[in-house]
């Protein structure tokens, strides 16, 4: 299963992808190097003739397997064999999914909710609170083109059998710069999710040890800075692993992480605090930034490919899609309206802020969203990693070098954290930029390129309207989120 969300299905999006977009580009002149950080040594070491496959197999380079023949009637022993297994539901860079094994619709309706249930839940009520009551209606809205451009992207990967993730989509859409152009924006996007990881990690701490801090020779950290650092320095020798199957283990409690904060909000609001109707019906001065916040929890669509290639019945993908999004737009929604009634406007950034401290189900939340990101920011940060490794010259490509980079990659996030220690802003932005390029804007666009021929023209008509919603929306949004930032 993806680490999600936001920030985790971010996370795994490029860990389940496979190859980067520079092995894409190598294959694409010829020169696919032999080893590919992605794939089992096995992989790399069959012999010459092993290897060779046809050239239109080659175009898609990625460690999916190839998309599987047309079924054939196979005998009932044969049947029972190849019955889906828990392996759909392990999350591994390596494979995804495995070759002998295909996932059920369950299995892959655990694995969608898993991408779209993340952290983005804490901020739900946040957005109440800058939007008003009637920006809740945003969550509905945004699930629903949400959920139709993941239906786009379907498309897209049956229009071609080489096509299987999303930059494989932006190649076969705009070439070669399509295709580095969608791998950036992922790329990006996980970087500034580990970002979100180490604020969340310190503002997480700081409300449990209040009063810690750390003077030494001239040096100043208040408990938000100090737990910072801490934390980052904890998760990186777990980012000098290359093989984070245990992590990816660890990572697959996300779901019952969520659900768990779910449950003690609902504790504490039902036994303790209480529901005060409180707020204002509409501001348009923060609404940018309440769609930001919103647009946010549902940008899973980088890992979406992976999820339709993994299914034993390809079919049953709209019905995977529609159900997590209903799934998740009733929970966001619930969370956002039950948190706000709890804490009207004094709700902070992240609920678990609010909810006090002398209460076990608070501590329970408080743990579990520590615990939720420390087990994630090496899953997110990998493929980052490998995209710079695989650009560095051939003898640089070390595992000495390999630790180096990841140490300043990890050293870098907590100083644009540290500078930017704004965890509501900083996510607003994310969702404004991020996911309405990747979750709205590139799923239509390349859906009218591959398909121009045969869309119909209400189609074209609907697809246009979300690309200037979603063009509209990354402006205003980031412009809102980047003078608050200024202005705090």
């Amino acid at each position: 299963m993806a680490a999600s969300p936001s920030l985790s299905r971010l996370g795994s999006s490029f860990l389940k992808a496979g190859s980067s977009f520079f092995l894409k580009k190598a294959a694409a002149e010829g020169s696919l190097p032999l080893s590919r950080p992605l794939l089992p040594p096995s992989h790399s070491q069959q012999s010459p003739s092993q290897q060779q496959q046809p050239a239109a197999a080659r175009e898609s380079t990625d460690s999916l397997p190839p998309r599987p023949p047309a079924p054939q009637q196979v005998p009932a022993e044969a049947a029972v064999q190849s019955r889906p297994s828990a392996a759909c539901l392990k999350s591994t860079y390596i494979e995804l999914p495995p070759p002998s094994s295909k996932c059920s619709r369950g299995q892959s309706v655990i694995n969608g909710l898993n991408v779209l249930c993340g952290v983005g839940i804490l901020t739900t009520c946040f957005g109440i609170k800058q939007g008003g009551w009637l920006s809740v209606l945003l969550l509905p809205l945004l699930g629903a083109c949400s959920c139709y451009t993941g239906l786009l992207l379907k498309r897209c990967i049956d229009s071609s059998p080489t096509i299987e993730t999303y930059p494989d989509i932006g190649r076969a859409a705009f070439g070669i710069s399509g295709r580095i152009f969608v791998s950036v924006v992922l790329y990006l996007e996980l970087y500034t999710c580990c970002v979100e990881y180490i604020t969340l990690l310190g503002d997480s701490l700081s409300s449990v040890f209040p009063s810690a801090h750390l003077a030494f020779t001239g040096i100043y950290l208040n408990s938000h800075n100090l737990f910072a650092i801490a934390m980052a320095l904890a998760i990186l020798p777990s980012v000098w692993l290359r093989n984070l199957s245990l992590l990816s283990y660890l990572s697959a409690g996300g779901v019952v992480a969520t659900i768990t904060v779910m449950v003690c909000l609902f504790w504490i609001g039902i036994g303790e605090v209480g529901f005060h109707p409180s707020g204002t019906a509409l501001n348009l001065t923060q609404l940018p930034l309440a769609l930001g916040l919103y647009g946010y929890c549902f940008s899973g669509h980088s890992v979406f490919p992976n999820i339709y290639s993994s299914m034993k019945d390809r079919s049953q993908f709209p019905f995977v899609l529609v159900f997590c999004f209903i799934v998740v737009t009733i929970v966001y929604t619930g969370v956002a309206c039950t948190g706000f009634l709890m804490f009207g406007e004094s709700t902070m950034s992240q609920f678990t802020l609010n909810m006090p401290q002398q209460y076990v189900p608070s501590k329970i939340a408080i743990w579990m969203t520590i615990v939720n990101p420390y087990t994630k920011y090496a899953l997110t940060m990998t493929p980052v990693a490998l995209s710079i490794e695989e650009a560095l010259p051939r003898n640089m490509r070390n595992y000495l070098v390999g630790m180096c980079v990841r140490t300043l990659l990890v050293l870098s996030t907590v100083v644009v954290a540290l500078s930017f220690p704004y965890f509501a802003l900083v996510m607003a932005l994310l969702g404004s930029v991020f996911t309405m390029l990747v979750a709205l804007i590139l799923p239509c666009a390349c859906y009218l390129s591959i398909k121009w021929n045969s869309v119909p023209l209400w189609e074209v008509v609907l697809c246009i309207i979300i690309i200037l919603i979603g063009i509209c929306s990354a402006c205003i949004g980031s412009y809102t989120s980047i003078h608050q930032m200024t202005s705090t």
